[in-house]
């Protein structure tokens, strides 16, 4: 158990949702992001505060600086930050390369990549021992489009999870020495809503027969597999990536 603050970015559906009710029970004091749905981010305040738990959310897009600047000083006011979890990103529409614009691949790059790097950036500033800090742990959601290349659907949003993974490996490197760990998930076909937002709400389910285990993954086993990223089981663990596909 603990008492320090957790950041999820993308909080309030879906694998954010769960990893933050996840933490909850495990003491943890919750900060979550929401980039709109401010009914679900309350509602999942709401369920951790029904169980005794403290969270609060922030409504932030981490496409802009200066809501995570927002989101970071808000959480401090929660206490001593122990970890953070890059779970925010988009998809786009079903689309080939030769027919996306300028526009969705830097919006795409800037939500999944260069907000991932800031939050990234601010809790280093507030866990490395460098800082003055007392350490902790972040984690980064990938996916396994990075591995797969997503053609034919989001080869952006497959090129910005590759991103992530190169991103995990270097960070992880580079503050080892100060107290930070730092790994990622890479997620297979799970049920969640982003799918939806991409057009394509059945895609995960449509997609099963393909996965060796023949069935989509919950958020719940997301949340699993990053809570014990966040435990000290995993203290030996760093730039480190972590399928969670059902073998895909």
């Amino acid at each position: 158990m603990t008492d320090q603050v957790v950041i999820i970015t993308g909080g309030s559906r879906g694998i954010g949702r769960a990893t933050a009710l996840a933490a909850a029970t495990r003491g943890y004091r919750v900060c979550i992001g929401y980039a709109s749905n401010q009914t679900a981010a309350t509602s999942v305040v709401d369920a951790i505060e029904a169980k005794d738990g403290k969270a609060i959310a922030v409504k932030c897009d981490v496409g802009e600086e200066r809501d995570i600047l927002a989101l970071f000083k808000a959480a401090d006011k929660l206490g001593t930050l122990g970890a953070l979890v890059n779970n925010a990103g988009i998809v786009g529409p079903t689309s080939r390369v030769d027919e996306m614009s300028a526009e969705r691949i830097q919006r795409m790059m800037a939500v999944n990549v260069t907000g991932s790097i800031l939050c990234a950036r601010e809790a280093v500033k507030r866990m490395s021992t460098r800082h003055g800090g007392k350490g902790g742990v972040i984690v980064n959601l990938s996916s396994a489009a990075a591995k797969l290349g997503s053609p034919n659907t989001y080869v952006d949003y497959a090129a910005s999870k590759g991103a992530i993974d190169t991103f995990t490996l270097g960070l992880g490197y580079e503050v080892a020495g100060e107290g930070i760990r730092v790994a990622a998930i890479r997620p297979g076909l799970i049920d969640t809503e982003i799918h939806a937002s991409g057009g394509e709400p059945d895609r995960a389910h449509r997609l099963a027969a393909h996965v060796p285990m023949k069935r989509v993954g919950t958020a719940d086993e997301i949340a699993n597999a990053i809570l014990w990223l966040m435990s000290d089981d995993a203290s030996y663990v760093t730039s480190a990536i972590l399928d969670v596909s059902g073998g895909r």
